[in-house]
């Protein structure tokens, strides 16, 4: 359990808190002091050597052999892309429609996943959105959608609009029951607790750097299963794809053995000195204490909301990191928070208030009073129309 004088060390390194309660991770985690070191690294070594691509490419795969750390993988299973986007479009590309052509997802995905697969139809393939009961979506739902017909399943680890956590293990069962891929989008979590890639027995994992990773925009990675790598051939490439990407032959396309093949061009150095940062900064305060703070603190901000019979979009026995309250005018009520000091977020007519190993149980009891002050702008349960 981390201790308020741990959380408090940890919190220094945030410059962040020193003018501001801090609680929009969900849409990019705080600058910490270990990330602005590795910009300052990859600054030093373009200022002092010019253009060290020996250096930059033996930290191109350092950053590798972290991800790989991070999930639980082996570095040949992870490839380095500039976007969630960018790696599930690669691997749209290397899937064939002709047998099976259903691509079954829910309503809670991120619209990115959509529309990559929507694009897909003009190839074959048949998109069948699975519908969310109000803020729930439950695995039975997907259990009825998936058949035989089915490629692949690509599912949110959580909801971006409520926090809702997805029954992966569940989703998983139903998917490989009927011999469809998994692809498990984690970006709204990843960061705030441990992850087993291999435990969650998913095919593909993808995740990204600027959220809970405490990373950089621009930088993502992506986990595919050893034997499905080698089987799939993406038809969008690029020379970091190759085999050799130094080999420069314009006339040959040798595709790497390994998840390498996802990529496409010339890696984001500065961001890759960045988010490794971030990752062992994670790393050496222990996920598991990270994933305890964090439901200790969604415990008392759900407890405080429901006290105030404000309606919530996010299930009450959330662990986090998201919180997400129903307004009447989420947009005004972000500015006013603002106004505040306070830095949160809104999707819709929800109020996003994320929750990260560097915000405190005085930033909770911040929040919720602030929240007081502005009722007028959240919808309340006695004057809400309650979810099926």
């Amino acid at each position: 359990m981390l201790t308020p004088a741990r959380i408090n060390e940890i919190r220094s390194r945030f410059p962040v808190f020193a003018s501001k309660i801090y609680l929009n991770s969900c849409s990019q985690g705080a600058l910490s002091d270990a990330v602005r070191k590795g910009f300052a690294d990859y600054l030093e070594t373009w200022d002092q050597h010019g253009s060290p691509w020996d250096l930059w490419i033996e930290q191109y795969e350092a950053t590798r052999r972290t991800f790989a750390d991070f999930l639980g993988a082996q570095p040949d299973e992870v490839a380095i892309i500039p976007s969630a986007s960018a790696g599930i479009n690669s691997i749209a590309s290397a899937l064939s429609f002709r047998e099976r052509k259903k691509v079954v997802l829910g309503e809670f995905e991120f619209p990115t996943m959509g529309h990559v697969w929507l694009s897909q139809r003009s190839r074959g393939a048949e998109v069948r959105f699975v519908e969310a009961v109000g803020n729930r979506m439950p695995a039975e739902r997907y259990d009825s959608a998936i058949d035989r017909d089915t490629l692949i399943v690509p599912v949110t680890g959580l909801c971006f609009m409520n926090g809702w956590r997805s029954e992966v293990a569940r989703i998983v069962s139903y998917a490989h029951e009927r011999g469809a891929l998994v692809l498990l989008d984690d970006y709204q979590d990843s960061g705030t607790r441990s992850v087993e890639v291999k435990d969650l027995g998913v095919d593909i994992y993808v995740t990204g750097t600027l959220k809970y990773l405490l990373g950089p925009p621009g930088l993502a990675m992506m986990y595919v299963r050893s034997d499905l790598a080698q089987s799939l051939t993406p038809t969008i490439s690029g020379w970091f794809a190759q085999a050799d990407p130094f080999a420069f032959d314009v006339k040959k396309l040798e595709l790497s053995p390994t998840a390498r093949r996802f990529e496409a061009g010339t890696p984001a150095i500065p961001n890759l000195y960045a988010a490794k940062q971030g990752i062992r900064l994670l790393q050496s305060i222990g996920l598991r204490e990270v994933a305890e703070h964090i439901e200790r603190l969604a415990a008392a901000l759900l407890g405080g909301v429901r006290e105030m019979r404000i309606e919530l979009k996010t299930p009450l026995d959330s662990v986090g990191p998201l919180v997400v309250l129903k307004c009447k005018d989420s947009a005004e009520l972000v500015r006013s928070l603002a106004d505040q000091q306070i830095i949160v977020s809104n999707r819709r007519d929800g109020l996003r208030i994320a929750l990260h190993v560097y915000n405190t149980i005085q930033d909770v009891h911040a929040v919720l009073k602030a929240l007081e002050r502005h009722l007028d702008l959240l919808v309340l349960e006695s004057t809400a129309t309650k979810a099926v």
